[in-house]
């Protein structure tokens, strides 16, 4: 007798599709057009969730296959629009991501690349760098993490030793990068980030529209990652292969892999590195930013400490904040995400062992129907996560701290600080003022002094 199987259709998923997080990622790769090779409606789709949440236009180039494509492939359509990016943009370097439409029609995207090159190529034709992406498999992070690989592999080239520090920030803000940037400023160091799409998906006011903006990654640095003096991956979560681990294979770049810096554990393990590779000490204004938070945490730690809170997203940004929280005194009481590493519960629990902390409820490949039926035992005071969590705020009268990506109703998600002492004194704020908000309102008589 056939055994029964039952499936379960996602409500309002915790996760993002995957060419959505290799556009993110070629986006931060300076002159980069990102170009998806499928349908339309997968560019149009990603432009109007990215926008949403950067408030800035953002163009991504599309083959545009049809039905007919579907049948017998879409090679002639890529070669054409990667012409035609070509003619309009005059971009450096063109990011192609496979959709699902692709991958399932099985398009050999290399080969095709190959003949193109044979065909079209000349002296003025840009650099390609191909990433496999099918939406069906992995999350926005997988798409995000495997196009920063395919770009380091495809781009970087043997180098002379050039005493940089090659760093790999993961999906951040684009306040993050600013600010990993000035923390390697005070370390006084060279150094490649990336990606960097600080400048191209935050940008300044402009009297005319570029059609690539500037910033991002130099092509250049990209090529002279090899002879950095170390590598910095941030993430605990991160596949086996990386953009790090290849440049350790093949060049012997020493990889270091780090938790995002998210609160003081996590950021002194990124510093220590720093001063490991670097042989600096810690800038006199780091040591000045920990202890004002440090002190700061004394001052309130009186508001929130015991309080409960579900944590959510991509899953190295959850296990950045769930560290985050221990310190300050407020119990994850379920830590969730859409994306499925199968390393997220060791990493939750690793962070917590040497705290005296409950172990939470630890789910992965959840959606937020999933988060709810959870939730209704838990006893939550706080919702820490993206946007996609408000209906369930609104409905249960619980306060969302909002962080990471998405957030599509408020405005500056590009600008949230989530990383560094300057990070955590920032969410630590944010936290407390929401917790004492929430008491006043819900008091009867209400009150004006702390």
């Amino acid at each position: 007798m056939t055994k029964m199987v039952h499936y379960t259709a996602t409500t309002n998923a915790c996760k993002l599709c995957r060419p959505l997080g290799a556009a993110l990622a070629f986006r931060g790769i300076e002159g980069c057009v990102p170009f998806l090779h499928g349908s339309q409606g997968c560019a149009t789709y990603m432009r109007r969730y990215i926008i949403s949440h950067f408030n800035e236009p953002i163009d991504i180039a599309s083959s545009s296959l049809g039905e007919k494509h579907a049948v017998y492939g879409g090679g002639p359509n890529l070669k054409l629009g990667l012409n035609n990016v070509t003619a309009k943009y005059h971009p450096s370097l063109i990011g192609v991501a496979s959709t699902c439409l692709t991958e399932t029609i099985g398009d050999d995207v290399p080969m095709l690349l190959e003949e193109y090159k044979a065909e079209f190529g000349t002296a003025e034709t840009p650099e390609i760098v191909h990433v496999s992406t099918p939406s069906y498999s992995g999350t926005h992070m997988e798409g995000f993490n495997g196009a920063v690989k395919s770009a380091v592999e495809q781009l970087a080239e043997p180098a002379e030793p050039n005493n940089r520090v090659n760093i790999f920030s993961g999906f951040i803000s684009a306040e993050d990068i600013r600010h990993l940037k000035h923390i390697m400023n005070l370390f006084e160091t060279p150094f490649t980030l990336m990606p960097d799409y600080s400048e191209t998906l935050d940008g300044v006011a402009l009297i005319e529209y570029p059609l690539i903006p500037k910033g991002g990654t130099p092509l250049q640095d990209i090529a002279q990652m090899s002879g950095a003096t170390g590598s910095i991956e941030c993430g605990h979560t991160l596949p086996d292969e990386t953009a790090g681990t290849f440049l350790e294979t093949q060049y012997g770049v020493k990889r270091s892999q780090v938790g995002l810096p998210i609160g003081i554990k996590e950021t002194d393990r990124f510093v220590e590195k720093l001063k490991e590779i670097t042989g600096r000490e810690l800038p006199r204004e780091m040591q000045e930013s920990r202890g004002r938070l440090i002190d700061a945490m004394v001052d309130g730690h009186k508001y929130i400490f015991g309080k409960r809170a579900i944590v959510y997203g991509e899953e190295d940004l959850v296990i950045g904040l769930t560290s985050f929280l221990s310190e300050i005194g407020i119990k994850p009481v379920l830590c969730a995400t859409g994306g499925k590493s199968g390393k997220f519960e060791t990493s939750i629990r690793q962070i917590l062992e040497l705290v005296d902390s409950e172990i939470p409820v630890i789910k992965d490949g959840v959606d937020f129907f999933d988060i709810e039926e959870i939730a209704t035992s838990l006893n939550v005071d706080m919702l820490i996560g993206h946007s996609k969590g408000y209906t369930f705020s609104r409905k249960s009268n619980i306060p969302l701290i909002r962080v990471g990506f998405p957030i599509h109703d408020r405005v500056g998600g590009q600008r949230i600080l989530h990383v560094g002492y300057h990070g955590a004194q920032q969410l630590f704020d944010t936290i407390t003022n929401t917790v004492i908000q929430h008491k006043q309102d819900q008091s009867s008589v209400g009150y004006s002094y702390m």
